[in-house]
Parts: C-alpha cells; structure tokens; sequence
C-alpha cells in the first residue's frame, strides 16, 4: 500500500473510530469451556475485592435518595466523563469491535457513523436542559409541564423494555465469556454476576456504580493501550507496515481495507444508523448520569470527557483488530485445528492477542479487566431499571409523590433485587440467542419512544401528553412488532418460510411512527390541558436554560 492510500484510511479511521454497535454485544454462538486460567480468576478476585470495599465505602455515605440516585450530585464533569465511557467500553465493546476488524478490517468500523452522529445530539440538545429540568430520571424532565401519570407510565415501560434487554446482553456475554476465559459453567457465571451487580446496587447506589464504572474504564484503556503501543512496537510504529502485513496475511487481501459488506441492504443500513444515533440519546442508564454531576456546565463537559475517552478507546480497538490479524493468522498456538478459525471464535482475537505480545500474566489481566467490565456495566443499567419503578412507578405515580426518602430508597433496593432475578433468568433462558440483535433492540425502542418524547417535551411548545403517550406507545409497538415479524425472529428463531417485515432493523420506520403520529395527535388536541401545556412551556424554556429553580443553576 503506498503513503497515499495509508493517510486516506487513517484519516478515515480518525473521523469513523467512536463505535457503539458492540457496547452490549457478547460472545455469540458454541464456546468450549477451557482450562481454568489461575492468574485470571486471581486478578478477577482482587477487582472484586477492591469494588466490593468501594460499595461499603459509598453505602455508608448513601443517606438519601440524591445520594442513592445522584451520587449526591457531586461528580465531577471529569469523573462523570469516565464513567459514561466506562458504560460503552464493555468487555463484548472491546472484544466485539476487535473482533469485526479481525474479521473483516476496515469494514469493522462501519456501523461506528451512528454513534459518531448521536454524541452530538446529546452534547447540544439534551445535557443541559436534562440536567436543568431533571432530577433523578430523565422521566423528571418530560414530565415538567406534562402530566405525571401517563409519562412516567411510559417512560418507565421504556426504560424497564431498554434496561431488560440490554441486562440479558450483558449476561449472556459473561457467561460465554466465563466459559471461554475461566472455565466455570455457564450458569454459574451468570448467576455471579448477577449477584454482584444487585450487591454494588442495592448497597452502594450510583455512587458505588460510578466509581466501579471510573475504575474499570482506567483499567481497561491502560490495557488496550499497551496492547496497541505493543503492537506497534513490532511494527515500527508504522500504520503502513501494520496494514501491509495485514493485508498479506489475511484470506480476503486488499479487500479488508475497504468498507462495505456488513450491511448490504440500503434500509436496514439507515435503520441501524438512526438506531445507534438516536437510541444513544434515549438510553436510561447514559441519561441518568447527567444528574450526578452538580450544573449543566458540568453535564457539557461530562459529554466532551467521555467523546474523548471513548474515541480513543475505538482507536485501540481498531490497532488491536489489525494486530490481531499479523499475530494470530498464522499462529498455529491460537488456531483451532478442526475447523481453521481462531480458537474461542473472532471476539476472542483480542484476548489471544494479549498474550502473544504480553504473556501469561497479561492475558489474565485482559481477561478479568473483560469480565470486570461486564460487572460496571450491568451494575449502571440494574440502578437504571430501579429508579425506573422506584422513582418514577412508585414514588410518583402510585404514591404521587408523598413518600419518604428512606421508603423511596427501600422500594428501588426491593426493584433492584427483583430485577437482578429476572435478569438472572433471561441470560439463562436466552443462552443460544444473538445477543447483538437483543441490543439493536434495545436501541431501537431507547430510540423509538425515549428520544422522541424527550426531544419533543424539550423543543416543541404543542405537545401534550395525550400525544406523546399515544405516540410513543406507538413507536414502541412499532419497533416491538416490527423486530418479531422481521427475518431475525419469524425465519431464524420461529421458522417460518419468509418474513412478513423484510428488514432486520426497524427504526426507520419506528421513529418516523413515533414522531409523526406525536405531531398529529398533538396538534388535534385542543382540550384544556393541552393549552395549559403550551402555555407552560415558556416556563420550562427558561429553566432548562437557565437551571433557574433547580439544584446547581448555571450563570451565563
């Protein structure tokens, strides 16, 4: 490859690398369980052991529901940064992506171009007025000039649909991951880290989650880096020798330095893409760390630190991809010899690759920091869930706000161990499915009922409640029915012959029903709420600019 085409591809990896398709994604298909890997299970243990000290040492400052929620809300911008990050850089993230690349190079990245869209629409349209107008749960900011009852009811089924399907993700990867890394049985995993995540909850709230979540990102981007400095190393820091070795080696050749293949279908392309750009700013457990900071100047900058982190972050995985092809291809020791492939299958090539260039030691190391990162995660989405039916069903609704701090925090500790159980018996039950498909789910429905109805409280002055209950139940049975009666569910799961929706991804069509059916039904509702609605808005306007009449009000 000459110069020239070696600065068009970096420069192509530099504006494409932030990636958010595998940040739930897990080990998928058959996985053989392996050797116990002693310095593994005993890094494991001593991340355990300095997480649970962390829980004890949050539990005894969580006194009220701010505390338990918020964390107090005295994270800094810093801090909250590499926390969120920490939510996206799951082990199946590092693994997955890493994997992709492996697979296929350049074209690894493809599905990178929705995430690098949604961070902005976080960043300028939704921090600071979520943080201004919120408290607890983005359902706070929604329901400022909209009536309690049927947003929150919404809301919460929203975010219990986005926070069980993401959960079973995450648990399904730590079972396979587990099997492969350290030799235990699949349900016994899986019943660990669902123990682990409801004790770092129930125990230390967000403040335990966020700190869990700060210390595993650290981990896990000083691993990755000196996996791609080692990588480099042998090839003498040039991207050039990197992408010609790898070209060399691998089966396809040229073809991996060249995108598309992935998605082949031009819908289900910009389905996926709204999808990730639009379920990232309806994420419950990413929204709710946006009130743990103290002013929305610290929400901006929380946006801008984890951008930081977790680009960089894709940037490795992508070295480590490519690097994974020049060390391993050709390997005999990390090949299976029945069927040629990489042992443990391609979301293994970065934990193989660890211990080419870093040994033993190192490969433990990756290999509890991956699983670790599991934990942190499932740890922030379980706090997600709880404030939902604690907060927002309970607290709100049912007892419509006349409830008492500690009776408040007993309810989510309660929501928080049921939903450990559930999700406990999903990653059970859902062992064999494909789990990438679960997430794109998730996204699909943050994106379909979340985002819309958040967006639109926020910057359009005619919607009423009936039109965004309405509505985004509606996004939300579109994408639900859409995903059963499409070609991953009717054919490949029911068997049946052929699908009745012919696309795998259905968010085009979810968001636009969600939206259009929210403008329609709004605007032909002409009762006495809806005026009042409206004529709210301006009050709200001023707050979510100003922070006015909320905790941590910001000077401009």
């Amino acid at each position: 490859m000459n110069n020239l085409n070696t600065r068009f591809v970096f420069c192509l990896l530099m504006f494409f690398v932030p990636s958010l398709l595998f940040a739930a994604d897990a080990i998928q298909g058959e996985v053989t369980k392996q050797p116990v890997n002693i310095t593994a299970i005993t890094m494991f243990l001593l991340f355990v052991t300095g997480t649970l000290g962390i829980t004890y040492w949050a539990a005894r400052r969580t006194k009220s529901t701010k505390d338990f929620y918020a964390a107090g809300g005295n994270i800094t911008g810093l801090q909250n940064g590499l926390a969120i990050a920490g939510d996206y850089m799951s082990a199946a993230s590092f693994l997955g992506i890493s994997g992709l690349v492996f697979a296929s190079g350049f074209d690894g990245l493809i599905y990178s171009i929705g995430f690098l869209v949604g961070w902005p629409i976080i960043l300028f349209l939704l921090a600071e007025r979520l943080r201004n107008l919120g408290k607890y749960t983005f359902a706070d900011a929604v329901s400022y000039r909209l009536q309690q009852l049927p947003i929150r009811s919404l809301a919460a089924s929203g975010t219990l649909i986005v926070v069980l399907l993401y959960l079973t993700a995450q648990l399904v990867g730590a079972g396979k991951l587990i099997q492969i890394l350290f030799g235990l049985e699949y349900y016994l995993a899986v019943v660990i880290v669902g123990i682990l995540m409801v004790f770092y909850v129930t125990f230390g709230g967000m403040l335990a989650t966020t700190w869990v979540q700060i210390i595993k990102a650290v981990l896990l981007l000083c691993g990755a880096s000196f996996m791609a400095i080692a990588v480099m190393y042998h090839m003498n820091f040039s991207f050039e020798t990197l992408f010609v070795t790898a070209v060399e080696v691998h089966s396809s050749g040229i073809t991996i330095m060249s995108p598309g293949g992935l998605v082949s279908d031009p819908i289900s392309a910009i389905s996926l893409g709204l999808a990730l750009m639009f379920g990232t700013a309806g994420l419950p457990h990413i929204l709710m760390r946006f009130f743990t900071v103290p002013d929305a100047q610290e929400a901006r900058k929380s946006v801008v630190y984890a951008t930081g982190f977790i680009g960089y972050f894709f940037i490795l995985t992508f070295i480590i991809g490519f690097g994974a092809i020049v060390f391993l291809v050709n390997n005999p020791e990390f090949l299976d010899p029945q069927t040629g492939g990489i042992l443990g299958g391609n979301n293994m090539a970065a934990i193989h690759l660890s211990k080419a260039v870093g040994g033993e030691v190192f490969l433990g190391f990756i290999s509890a920091v991956a699983f670790a990162t599991i934990l942190a995660v499932v740890s922030g989405l379980t706090l997600a869930g709880a404030s939902a039916i604690s907060h927002d069903l309970y607290a709100s609704v049912l007892r419509k706000g006349e409830v008492k701090e500690g009776e408040e925090i007993r309810m989510s500790r309660i929501a928080t161990v049921g939903l450990g159980v559930a999700a406990i018996f999903l990653g059970i039950l859902f062992e064999q499915q494909n789990v990438a498909y679960m997430v794109g789910l998730a996204f699909a429905i943050a994106a379909s009922v979340n985002f819309p109805v958040l967006f639109l409280s926020m910057y359009w002055q005619r919607l009423t409640t009936r039109g965004a209950f309405i509505g985004g139940s509606i996004g939300l049975i579109t994408a639900v029915s859409c995903m059963i009666l499409g070609p991953t569910i009717w054919v490949d799961i029911m068997g049946n012959a052929e699908a009745i929706f012919p696309y795998k991804h259905p968010a085009l069509f979810s968001i636009s029903a969600a939206f259009i059916s929210i403008y329609i039904i709004s605007k032909l509702d002409n009762s006495a709420s809806a005026r009042e609605e409206a004529l709210a808005f301006e009050d709200q306007y001023v707050r979510s600019q100003t922070g006015l009449g909320s905790e941590g009000s910001v000077q401009h």
